[in-house]
């Protein structure tokens, strides 16, 4: 049978969550359970709010890691275009029209295994220049080297995105170029430079509810919970492993999602859970009940690095039929 879960106050950070906790959280019936997270959100967060983020392909396709499920690495031919890292210009564009669009976060995604030095000034300057707008700035670069960590600082960068992506016990059947350690060695430079992170993984990639769990467990017990904690649900690449695998197989169940999501709030609950990689698949209903469980972050501008997103005026109408509004904006009266 699995452990009783210890709510404590509906939710002061804890950093002692057990495997079987996290097990049972999952086992819980659904309207239990996401009764839970919604206290928990409460607590932390304004519930009609959601951040607003949007993320820039920088540097597209060409990549050297084997991840599974994604349309960019080299190893898997999906027709996609291995491109040049943008000019700085063309990232400032393309923030400017994101903020003029609503979006709050601005994040630039490269498709490189790790950052290389010679990269770094360039990858600089457009942190800078966005930060200089006004707008939060997040990069996703692949591993860091510690020196390079606090260089992005330096340059005025607010997050680095480095996922998990799944759980220690699933990790090889997604991507074997790099190992899990790997992974949380970056996350530990990124939190000795002072900057946030941003940190999270992939459903739906053939994984166990064990699985997920393990990987919130991981996310739930790391020195500092992440800042931003990004739930996606496989976007099936035709050409990738995981996508034909998927596309034989089915995709992970709605509700399943939405438990994920709710554990997910509840074992870190300061946490920006966000909906990205997947949301465009998504009902306007299924959307909803993510939000009451907890999630409370989105991506939006039609495209996320390769894969579709709503549009800004989907999103919008949403947003209003939900009685939703932009993070930090006034309540209507």
């Amino acid at each position: 049978m699995n452990a009783p879960v210890r709510f404590a106050d509906p939710a002061l950070p804890r950093h002692d969550w057990t495997r079987a906790e996290v097990e049972a959280l999952f086992e819980l019936p659904f309207m239990e359970l996401v009764f839970q997270a919604a206290q928990v959100h409460r607590r932390w967060f304004d519930p009609s709010e959601l951040q607003l983020s949007q993320l820039l392909s920088i540097k597209t396709g060409g990549c050297a890691e084997n991840c599974g499920y994604c349309s960019q690495s080299a190893s898997f031919k999906t027709g996609l275009k291995a491109e040049k890292l943008m000019d700085l210009d063309t990232v400032v564009t393309a923030a400017k029209a994101a903020k003029a669009g609503g979006a709050q976060r601005f994040c630039m995604g490269a498709a490189w295994r790790d950052l290389k030095d010679r990269d770094l000034p360039k990858v600089a300057a457009m942190i800078t220049e966005v930060k200089s707008l006004g707008m939060e700035t997040c990069v996703t670069l692949g591993m860091l080297k510690a020196e390079q960590a606090v260089a992005l600082k330096d340059a005025g960068l607010d997050y680095y995105n480095h996922n998990l992506d799944t759980s220690r016990e699933y990790y090889d059947k997604v991507v074997t170029t790099r190992t899990y350690d790997d992974r949380l060695e970056t996350l530990q430079h990124v939190r000795d430079a002072g900057i946030s992170t941003c940190c999270g993984g992939i459903v739906g990639m053939g994984e166990s509810r064990e699985d997920r769990a393990s990987f919130l467990h991981q996310l739930a017990t790391l020195p500092a919970h992440p800042d931003s904690l990004p739930i996606n649900g496989l976007v099936p690449v035709s050409g990738t492993p995981l996508g034909d695998k998927i596309k034989r197989e089915g995709e992970i169940d709605g509700l399943e999602f939405v438990r994920t999501v709710a554990v997910a709030r509840i074992v870190c609950p300061k946490s920006m859970v966000r909906l990205s990689a997947g949301r465009d698949d998504m009902s306007r209903e299924l959307q909803a009940l993510c939000y009451l469980a907890g999630a409370n972050s989105i991506f939006v501008g039609g495209k996320l690095l390769t894969t579709p997103l709503p549009g800004m005026d989907e999103d919008s109408v949403l947003m209003r039929d939900l009685g939703m509004r932009p993070m930090g904006s006034p309540a209507q009266a």
